[in-house]
């Protein structure tokens, strides 16, 4: 059988369903500091379920200690080259948070279990980090600090990343759904909100032509739009709001799949960003379709 197809039948709807539900609430290292910490818990409880050896990377911010977590299914044949698989785990203070990003986490945690019976030629890291919603509220662009470490680290250690997919608020999507943009986009974006965006900056094009690609091929029911930015994104200030920008400025290729939050989900952090707002047959759409990029980048090794 085809290993994407193979993918096909592991990916499951009910779990990413259970996996939302159980992150949903509040998760914020002033506001809620026990649940951040419950849920950094429920994802490491998961990945070691799926099989895993789950490793704590810790970093400092505001004088504290925060920790993100990493999963990985080593390569067969260049285990020294990787693929990152990366979404966030916390939340602003008054949101439950269930799109932005319990749905990345679910996805994230999902394809962990579905891709382990797979041998890939490249190692395959799937990691959870922390603090990436802004510091401040009136400072946008003040955010992404785990994945900032996590990029610093990588390039302090001299990861050869092949390409870091991160997700990002995936799962809220309609065809009744209205659609706007972020100013700059050089061309017309749909009004209809029922697609996966795909962001990658110049660096970043073969993956999203691989993302592209995996769905035309596959004919994965998955509507999508890919977007590459100029240079790392300076231009269109709202590119660069998640964890792959740290990505871009550390040299390194990735692209962000996201619904585009606030830009069609009128829960984005909101109070009512809750599980029953998500359209979750378009979120196991979006699942196969980053497994699929996840085969093409690491390259299948076969089953183990």
């Amino acid at each position: 059988m085809d290993s994407f197809q193979e993918l096909v039948g592991q990916v499951c709807s009910s779990r990413i369903r259970s996996h939302i539900e159980a992150l949903q609430g509040p998760r914020h290292p002033v506001a809620a500091p026990s649940a951040l910490e419950a849920a950094a818990a429920y994802i490491e409880q998961n990945l070691k379920g799926a099989g895993y050896e789950v490793n704590d990377l810790w970093f400092q911010d505001s004088g504290a200690k925060y920790r993100n977590l990493m999963a990985s299914l080593p390569g067969t044949l260049y285990p020294d080259e990787r693929v990152l698989v990366v979404a966030h785990y916390d939340t602003v203070a008054q949101t439950p948070g269930a799109d932005d990003n319990a749905s990345g986490i679910a996805l994230l945690l999902e394809l962990a279990a579905a891709l382990r019976p797979f041998r890939f030629e490249r190692t395959v890291d799937f990691i959870a980090v922390n603090l990436e919603e802004n510091a401040r509220d009136d400072e946008p662009l003040s955010g992404t600090r785990g994945s900032l470490a996590l990029a610093n680290h990588a390039r302090e250690m001299g990861w050869r990343v092949n390409g870091a997919i991160v997700l990002e608020s995936v799962a809220y999507a309609g065809d009744d759904v209205v659609q706007t943009a972020p100013e700059g986009i050089p061309f017309k974006v749909s009004e209809v909100g029922n697609f996966i965006a795909a962001v990658g900056n110049e660096n970043s094009i073969a993956m999203l032509l691989k993302f592209a690609g995996v769905i035309d091929r596959y004919q994965v029911p998955l509507p999508y739009l890919i977007l590459a930015v100029p240079g790392n994104g300076e231009s269109i200030p709202d590119t660069r709001r998640s964890d792959h920008a740290p990505f871009w400025d550390n040299g390194f290729k990735s692209v962000m799949l996201t619904d585009t939050t606030n830009f069609r989900n009128p829960h984005y952090h909101q109070p009512t960003d809750t599980i029953e707002t998500l359209n979750l047959c378009f979120a196991t759409e979006v699942c196969r379709a980053t497994g699929g990029l996840i085969m093409e980048l690491a390259g299948v090794d076969g089953a183990a």
